[in-house]
């Protein structure tokens, strides 16, 4: 007996290591990827993309593939000095009116503030799930990783692998959740002095510009979906494909993430829709129901 508890002890383990760890980690971003807007904006130093905002022009890229369920990777280095007024954002969402979205977005600072990252969810083309949070360490220095986890039972937004946030399937509550529509994996940086510093009262100051947002190590790890095949289609494949991301393992937080994010939401969290009396008079359903 004590020999196949740890036999079953080092299965969940590894099962563990597969699901979190660099998955496709040498894969080139022409690979995966490809500029869908403003292709002159960018600039490669070996295995790292270098994208730019300057007052012509933001940028963007996009996957080559759409996906439903599994994980997504990249590594940033975020835009140094006064970045007052924009935008970096990294992102998954789908296509049409009644899209899914899942969203990084980095709001620029004045040299010296913390950096603030905002994530939102979008079910059947409504959001509104506004959460923000001050980063525990300077994201301009050096590379850190942002992770998207999509499976049938939760989303997870992660941040050099601790959970800064989850959204839970709450169907049993009649409550929507986004498992029905593929995604495509996109980053882009844009002006957004119009809101994104300090609600607006900073604006971007183009003396500093061009803004330079870095990237590399870029894996995608999931059900990949024909574009030609109809979502339904995907949808029970992808559910029925029995991937590494539906393992029961997964489909919550362990113990040891549980209390990772409750120490995010104690210390970093600056705003969180659910607590937002003056844009919703009710509580949201579906903060009635998340635990966390």
């Amino acid at each position: 007996m004590a020999f196949s508890s740890s036999l079953s002890f080092i299965a969940l383990a590894l099962l563990l290591s597969l699901s979190f760890c660099c998955v496709n980690s040498t894969a080139k971003f022409d690979e995966l990827f490809q500029p869908y807007w403003a292709a002159d904006h960018f600039s490669f130093d070996g295995d790292a993309v270098n994208m730019k905002l300057d007052n012509y022009s933001g940028a963007g890229f996009s996957s080559k593939s759409k996906y439903m369920f599994g994980r997504v990777n990249i590594q940033i280095k975020l835009v140094e000095g006064d970045s007052a007024g924009t935008v970096t954002a990294f992102y998954m969402s789908s296509d049409g009116p009644k899209h899914h979205e899942f969203d990084f977005e980095f709001l620029g600072n004045t040299s010296g503030e913390p950096y603030i990252v905002q994530t939102n969810v979008y079910v059947n083309g409504v959001g509104n799930r506004e959460q923000r949070l001050n980063l525990w360490f300077d994201p301009t220095k050096d590379f850190h990783t942002y992770s998207i986890l999509w499976n049938q039972r939760q989303v997870v937004f992660l941040v050099d692998e601790t959970p800064i946030r989850v959204h839970s399937n709450l169907e049993h509550k009649g409550i929507p959740f986004p498992k029905d529509q593929a995604m495509g994996v996109y980053s882009s940086i844009w002006n957004a002095d119009d809101w994104a510093t300090q609600g607006g009262r900073v604006k971007t100051d183009w003396t500093h510009a061009p803004f330079v947002a870095t990237y590399r190590a870029f894996e995608i790890n999931g059900c990949e979906c024909p574009v030609s095949t109809a979502d339904s289609d995907n949808a029970k494949r992808c559910a029925k494909v029995g991937g590494w991301w539906d393992q029961p393992v997964l489909s919550e937080l362990n113990v040891h993430q549980s209390h990772q994010l409750i120490w995010v939401r104690a210390n970093h969290m600056i705003y969180d829709y659910c607590s937002d009396s003056g844009r919703f008079p009710s509580v949201p359903v579906e903060c009635e129901h998340h635990r966390h």
